[in-house]
């Protein structure tokens, strides 16, 4: 029975990014399931997959996974060739680590760097808690690329994988909103904005209609158009 991916808007939601990055880029096969996030109905919609009533959810036949790790991780266990995380067991520890890392912190970059594909790129003057989130985020980065990265352009190498794809809408919030980044930072980024998953995923954004408010910092400004 084929997967089953429940996921919210391409522009704004970046939770839903992660696991369907993952498995296009894994090429793993799946039905997406796209609920408009805050829309009438939506939140019903959403529990008709989930008691959590949040995306994204994968559904295997009738067993069910939520939260965007949790769904990460069971695909490398269900999809082993797919290699989604590293095999040395250092490396794959050090890839949990900072998966995990991204899924509970950095709220100041999520605060005031929502994620909006279609925000035309700037610097925006940001506190000094975004800048340490991302000075943290670049350390991380780096580490990983000099530790177990030579052998690609992706923070574990040549395969593109689950802390790739746990970090893919940081790439798109440190773009979006012109931070500061180094030059190594910026080749990163740029290998993970020229993968075909990424630009899928991109393209379709651009073409949802749907606008979120409290996701767009330069309101009454949306795609650099002011709002009628």
């Amino acid at each position: 029975m084929a997967l089953k991916l429940v996921i919210g808007n391409k522009n704004y939601s970046s939770w839903s990014m992660r696991p369907w990055i993952a498995m296009k880029a894994a090429g793993i096969a799946f039905e997406e399931i796209l609920i408009p996030l805050y829309a009438p109905g939506s939140a019903e919609q959403i529990l008709k997959y989930s008691p959590a009533g949040k995306v994204p959810i994968l559904h295997d036949g009738d067993f069910a996974v939520w939260d965007s790790l949790a769904i990460v991780e069971y695909l490398a266990e269900k999809f082993p060739d797919a290699h989604l995380w590293p095999s040395d067991a250092q490396a794959r520890a050090r890839a949990r680590s900072v998966s995990a890392e991204m899924h509970s912190g950095f709220q100041a970059l999520r605060q005031h760097c929502t994620m909006n594909l279609w925000l035309p790129p700037k610097p925006r003057p940001m506190p000094d808690e975004v800048i340490a989130n991302m000075k943290r985020i670049e350390t991380i980065w780096a580490e990983c690329r000099a530790q177990y990265g030579q052998g690609g352009p992706f923070l574990f190498g040549a395969q593109f994988g689950n802390a790739d794809a746990m970090y893919a809408p940081v790439v798109a919030r440190f773009h979006n909103y012109g931070l500061p980044v180094s030059a190594a930072t910026k080749a990163y980024m740029d290998a993970v904005r020229a993968t075909p998953a990424w630009r899928e995923w991109y393209d379709a954004a651009m073409k949802e209609t749907w606008v979120l408010q409290h996701n767009e910092p330069d309101w009454p400004l949306v795609r650099g158009v002011k709002v009628a």
